[in-house]
């Protein structure tokens, strides 16, 4: 019987907190669970569901990621968490009986964006725990559903966020002639459990995460600000028209904020307007004499 070490590892959702395990847990494959009653598979996930602040498992080859409800925060719990599934695992507890796992279904359903190029397939399953974009088939290799996407000679760039996919498409088609068959083929991917990144990119990912973390931390206290004010009022509306935000410089001096836009945002037409009338006159209103003006790079 192997023996398994844990280790917590933080995600850039502070809701979410991975369990790493040195020995694979799984054969490879994923698994998502919203409730007890969907985890019938799972002993180790109906176990973890007793704990009232656990609201969604997912399980994979490694780690064990659970999004937790507000009622407590990760700190107070976490080494209990730990250890509960490092002795559950050691002494011969099956975290999914594979051989009887049925398919979740999946569903996806397209939703438009702002930029007319871009569309944003919606599924009810996770895909991945942050962001990544790719323009080409080359970058694409990271990601297996990104590489097939790439196939289909519309396709232009293919960007992914926590149960999204937003694929810009070259004007060579019309989204009435190819949404159907865009969103069947993501979602039979998806159903069939394969998998969305390789399992290098899983670990390429946590290591951008520290990277990041470390980056913030060496900000000054106004990009700090900063930061915060587009984490918690921009980046949910911008993700909610399949793109993302991010932070790129402050300068003190001309007060200008540079910012990256990525997915459904990059290359816009209605991004000027969004920074201009939006972005921009709450970063003033909020950090009045601090901020001047806000310019966007395309990712």
């Amino acid at each position: 019987m192997p023996k398994y070490t844990i280790t917590i590892k933080p995600t850039s959702n502070s809701r979410i907190l991975k369990f790493e395990s040195d020995t694979f847990i799984t054969n490879h494959k994923s698994y998502e669970f919203a409730n007890i009653d969907e985890a019938n598979e799972s002993p180790l996930a109906q176990e973890l569901f007793h704990l009232p602040f656990v609201k969604t498992i997912y399980i994979t080859g490694n780690f064990v990621a659970i999004e937790r409800f507000d009622i407590v925060e990760w700190p107070d719990v976490q080494e209990a968490v730990s250890e509960q599934i490092e002795n559950y695992l050691n002494n011969g507890g099956v975290a999914v009986n594979e051989l009887h796992s049925k398919k979740i279904p999946i569903t996806v359903y397209a939703e438009s964006t702002p930029n007319p190029a871009v569309l944003k397939f919606v599924s009810n399953k996770r895909l991945v725990n942050s962001l990544v974009e790719f323009s080409s088939i080359e970058e694409s290799k990271p990601s297996p559903l990104a590489t097939e996407l790439f196939h289909f000679p519309f396709v232009k760039s293919v960007f992914i966020d926590e149960n999204y996919v937003s694929v810009t498409k070259f004007d060579i088609a019309e989204w009435s002639d190819i949404t159907m068959e865009l969103r069947e083929f993501i979602r039979q991917f998806l159903e069939d459990g394969k998998n969305v990144l390789t399992e290098n990119a899983s670990v390429r990912e946590k290591e951008e995460h520290v990277k990041d973390q470390l980056k913030f931390e060496s900000l000054d206290d106004i990009s700090k600000q900063i930061v915060h004010i587009l984490d918690e009022y921009v980046k949910p509306a911008v993700a909610s028209d399949g793109g993302h935000i991010q932070f790129e410089s402050y300068n003190p001096d001309t007060k200008l904020v540079r910012v990256i836009l990525q997915g459904a945002c990059s290359g816009c037409p209605s991004s000027t307007f969004t920074l201009k009338n939006g972005i921009e006159s709450m970063l003033k209103e909020m950090l009045q004499g601090k901020v001047e003006s806000v310019e966007a790079i395309n990712g």
